[in-house]
């Protein structure tokens, strides 16, 4: 069972928590940062190379000091104050008049280690040293991972007390997203919060793979140095924020391929009737949405296409071979434009669903791109089924929306 603990976090007093949060990391490069952060933006933290005219390399020595110089004057000038003791805080965030209630907590280092914390995506050694050394240097966990969680109704209505209460934040961000916050302070609640989530068999990354393997990484270091180590030090512990699985809705990561591997258009969609029902569908205005599992649907040639996948071409009794990232790699990617490691291919790129098939479309008519493939979105079932069996899905597989805001409450230890 996984164990959790309160912490006192740092955060912004009210005033500031618009201007203070931001957009994670890794879905801003340094010019949008650069651009988007105002004066008081945590993003001065996160990506500290914009603070250098011109920007300068995020792993450099300097960007990595002027992380800690202003983690610091944040909270000198008091735009990120401790919080008077340990607590729980509910975080939700509301899109497209869905809002989905999440707690943010720290979660056990040794859980990750032990598999209890269980992933479904592989980490990259450099992006996950990158994010040790922000974790290192500030001795903080500055961003939180995002987890899921089987849905607990006990968890459920403590949390449905708490939020019956007026919210400490409550702003729409620039993107049009909700975020709302509210600090569990009654020790009776956060308690029995505690309790209750011994009896939680598991928690699932769901966004965040990287962050929490280097925090898991620093926490075993710190271990590792600490000849009087207990297993009560605060290094044994990072921030999450985790949801009930029924709050959580998976959207579609898509494809783009530059060229057809030699192919003319007519030559492509002849080879693909070999392995799916092909249907153009004509009105390029007109999007084509996959309609369920093992449908795809195709931007050609100024052409919306769809692509149903024919039997025997995937397995539905294998937790892999049954989704559909694993029919497109292995029915086009591989086998027709001749793409093998969707990882390291310069001919391949991904465009999360949040930005529309109009994206798609956007990129094949500009030339940027042959073809645009969109996809059936994965179910949390899924993720957790093959989480549970230890598989890994296939890269860029899940996109969740909306992204946690950083900067609401940060963990040091």
């Amino acid at each position: 069972m996984v164990k959790i603990k309160p912490f006192a976090a740092l955060r912004p007093p009210r005033e500031f928590v618009e201007e203070v949060a931001a957009r994670p990391y890794d879905v801003l490069n340094s010019a949008e940062a650069k651009a988007e952060a105002g004066e008081k933006s945590l993003l001065h933290i996160t990506k500290p190379e914009i603070d250098f005219d011109p920007v300068i390399d995020e792993h450099s020595r300097e960007a990595y000091d002027k992380a800690v110089e202003n983690f610091r004057l944040w909270q000198e000038r008091g735009w990120l104050v401790r919080d008077p003791k340990e607590m729980y805080y509910v975080y939700a965030q509301t899109m497209e008049g869905r809002t989905q209630y999440g707690l943010v907590v720290c979660a056990h280092v040794e859980d990750y280690l032990s598999g209890k914390i269980k992933k479904h995506e592989l980490t990259r050694k450099d992006k996950e040293e990158d994010r040790m050394v922000h974790v290192r240097i500030q001795s903080a966990n500055i961003e939180p991972v995002f987890f899921a969680y089987p849905d607990v109704p006990r968890i459920n209505r403590i949390v449905d007390k708490i939020v019956a209460g007026p919210a400490e934040y409550d702003f729409i961000a620039p993107d049009g997203f909700g975020h709302h916050f509210w600090p569990v302070t009654e020790q009776t609640d956060i308690d029995d919060i505690t309790r209750t989530f011994a009896s939680v068999p598991a928690f699932y990354v769901a966004d965040g793979h990287h962050r929490t393997a280097a925090a898991a990484g620093v926490g075993s270091e710190r271990k590792a140095a600490n000849l009087k180590h207990t297993g009560k030090e605060e290094y044994n512990y990072f921030m999450a924020v985790v949801f009930p699985e029924s709050h959580l809705k998976i959207i579609d990561y898509n494809r783009v391929v530059k060229d057809l591997n030699g192919m003319a258009p007519d030559t492509f969609l002849q080879a693909l009737s070999r392995d799916f029902l092909v249907e153009c569908l004509g009105d390029a205005d007109q999007p084509y949405v996959p309609s369920g599992l093992h449908n795809f649907s195709m931007y050609l040639n100024g052409c919306w296409y769809s692509l149903t996948a024919r039997q025997g071409t995937y397995n539905d009794n294998d937790p892999i071979g049954t989704l559909d990232v694993t029919v497109l790699s292995s029915l086009v990617f591989d086998k027709l434009l001749d793409i093998r490691d969707l990882r390291t291919s310069k001919r391949i790129d991904f465009v999360g669903g949040i930005r529309g098939l109009g994206e798609l479309k956007r990129r094949v008519d500009s030339g940027e791109m042959a073809a645009a493939f969109a996809l059936y979105p994965v179910t949390m079932k899924q993720l957790i089924t093959i989480a549970d069996t230890g598989n890994i899905m296939p890269p860029k597989t899940t996109w969740f929306e909306p992204k946690l805001r950083s900067g609401l409450a940060i963990h040091t230890f």
